[in-house]
């Protein structure tokens, strides 16, 4: 397959980014071939919640495409969503392609993250939704692990067997801008981990993000006590989440779709982006969220379009086919 690189001196800046540094300094885009509409044969399901959802089943066309959605950044910031990301997701599956939303959040369950993001407008199955808390459930399975999580997270693990003491694995995962996360990482949880790797548990991490970004701009991330962790303990963390190939690997499957025939949709230049394209998923990097023009510049990794945010979306993927 040929890649074509197009390039555009500016961009229409549909909504700002929730970024406080983030400006429109960014005017380079990479395009590569691009995916569109085409005939393709659908069914409609009843979900529990009486709508009606549109499933693509069959894919007529090489140039028809699935599509990866970050949550976090993407589509909302803060429990409120991006203006316009509603519409955007709408019109996505009314154009016929595949889509699974994928996100690194840990401080809701699967279902509670399901059903703010319906309150909020977006249409969307459980099934759809592609959490941490999952994708550790199916790496932990059967073991014995002490768990640093939000406690949301645990009603996603499944069959793991969750313990104080005599772990087989420490996971770690999850912040939030409550008093619960002081709770969780305690210098005395935390304690009890090291004692665990010591003892020769193997650590697994949700995700290793450094921060996020709120409404009241970025905050610390639990990335940094993975990272104390695995320097007091001389181990490497195993992430779950993005960007581990593995949870890549779980969404393709999940949609039937080939790495090059899909896109992944997200503001962070590392897990979304870097981790998609070592993958090979095609990228588009959103200016809402996490989005930095200079982590852009200054890093060796490039998304292969550029877009002011998710609303634009349906419109540039409609204008290359």
């Amino acid at each position: 397959m040929r890649t074509t690189r197009l390039f555009w001196t500016g961009v229409r800046a549909v909504e700002a980014s929730t970024s406080k540094i983030a400006s429109t300094r960014v005017s380079d885009f990479w395009a590569c071939w691009p995916p569109g509409p085409l005939d393709r044969e659908k069914r409609r399901s009843i979900s529990e919640r009486g709508s009606v959802t549109v499933l693509v089943t069959r894919i007529d066309s090489p140039s028809m495409t699935a599509i990866l959605l970050d949550i976090d950044g993407v589509l909302l910031v803060s429990g409120e969503a991006i203006n316009g990301a509603t519409e955007a997701v709408r019109r996505l599956r009314a154009d016929g392609h595949r889509l699974r939303f994928v996100t690194n959040n840990t401080t809701q369950s699967r279902q509670m993250l399901a059903d703010d993001l319906r309150k909020l407008g977006f249409e969307l199955d459980d099934e759809e939704l592609q959490t941490t808390g999952r994708a550790a459930a199916r790496e932990l399975a059967g073991r014995r692990v002490l768990a640093l999580t939000m406690p949301a997270v645990l009603d996603d693990l499944g069959d793991v067997e969750l313990v104080g003491e005599d772990a087989e694995a420490v996971l770690l995962g999850g912040a939030d801008e409550t008093e619960e996360t002081n709770r969780v990482f305690s210098y005395m949880n935390l304690a009890r981990a090291f004692h665990e790797l010591e003892a020769g548990a193997e650590l697994y991490c949700l995700h290793k993000n450094r921060w996020w970004q709120t409404s009241r701009g970025p905050l610390l991330d639990s990335g940094c006590f993975v990272a104390g962790l695995e320097y007091a303990a001389e181990v490497d963390a195993t992430v779950v989440g993005k960007p581990s190939p593995v949870y890549f690997a779980a969404a393709l499957e999940a949609l039937d779709a080939d790495a090059e025939m899909t896109w992944m949709v997200g503001d962070d230049i590392e897990a979304d982006v870097e981790g998609a394209q070592k993958h090979g998923l095609k990228t588009a990097l959103v200016r809402t969220g996490k989005f930095r023009p200079d982590a852009v510049e200054r890093g060796r990794t490039r998304p292969d379009v550029i877009l002011s945010s998710i609303a634009d979306l349906p419109d540039w993927l409609e204008s290359q086919h």
